[in-house]
């Protein structure tokens, strides 16, 4: 009788366990989800970045800063993996007021040197002036054609209140774009774009947007240009790792955009 009784439980068990599995299954088809993880599998171990990269993208770029000391552009113009390299180089130039990057004067220069595209940004800090932040920014900055346009890198609000941030990273954009002839880009993380810079008044400037953890971009917006999607790469001639980023479009594309 005990025997029977377990047999029972078992056998209702194994009935429960097959109609949710069944459920499941009609329900979620695993082949989607499953072959979703494969492809980024894929994607990750196929170019010989150490991480992931976006597919269906044929532009990929660096940015770099004093972070990442003296950097062999030789050798990062000259890596590449199943013909996948490194076509642009975003380099840190100036932040606040007084602060120029140490190593931009030969970043800027060897970029060029080797054939990549290349762009200066400058970090914005909220609590001081748009104009004297960019006082400095052109005292340090001076473009030559088909280098990207200017950059202003957005991370921190601190306590400025989001009009007046709203306000003097517009008037910055402004005074770069005056100077320059080139519309500005403007940088900053996809919650920072979402909270303030969605608005029209940035739509005409592009757009680069910093996001780690989605696979596409895409799905949030599409408003964009630039994808900064992983912050670990590992690029031949730079210790450590790198910013990695992708271009929406192609290399024709992205030289429209650059200082005519």
């Amino acid at each position: 009788m005990r025997l029977r009784k377990k047999n029972i439980l078992i056998g209702g068990i194994t009935i429960a366990v097959v109609a949710v599995a069944t459920f499941v299954l009609v329900t979620y088809p695993p082949l989607k989800g499953f072959s979703s993880s494969v492809n980024k599998a894929k994607a990750a171990i196929f170019p010989g970045f150490g991480i992931w990269l976006p597919p269906d993208y044929d532009v990929h770029g660096i940015d770099v800063s004093r972070h990442q000391g003296k950097i062999n552009w030789e050798s990062v113009s000259e890596h590449t993996s199943h013909d996948v390299g490194i076509q642009f180089a975003f380099i840190k130039a100036t932040e606040g007021r007084t602060l120029k990057d140490n190593f931009f004067n030969e970043n800027w220069k060897k970029a060029h040197d080797n054939n990549l595209l290349r762009g200066a940004y400058h970090f914005y800090r909220p609590h001081l002036t748009p104009d004297e932040q960019f006082n400095l920014f052109k005292s340090v900055v001076k473009l030559q054609k088909e280098d990207l346009p200017p950059v202003l890198d957005v991370e921190m609000r601190g306590s400025c209140p989001p009009a007046r941030l709203q306000k003097n990273v517009k008037r910055w954009l402004v005074l770069a774009e005056k100077q320059y002839g080139v519309k500005p880009i403007l940088y900053t993380s996809y919650s920072f774009y979402k909270h303030y810079f969605s608005g029209k008044e940035f739509q005409k400037y592009p757009l680069w947007i910093a996001h780690y953890a989605t696979d596409d971009l895409n799905r949030l917006t599409k408003g964009w240009n630039f994808w900064q999607h992983n912050e670990s790469g590992r690029v031949k001639g730079i210790k450590g790792g790198v910013d990695f980023n992708v271009f929406k479009g192609d290399y024709n594309d992205l030289l429209k955009l650059c200082k005519q």
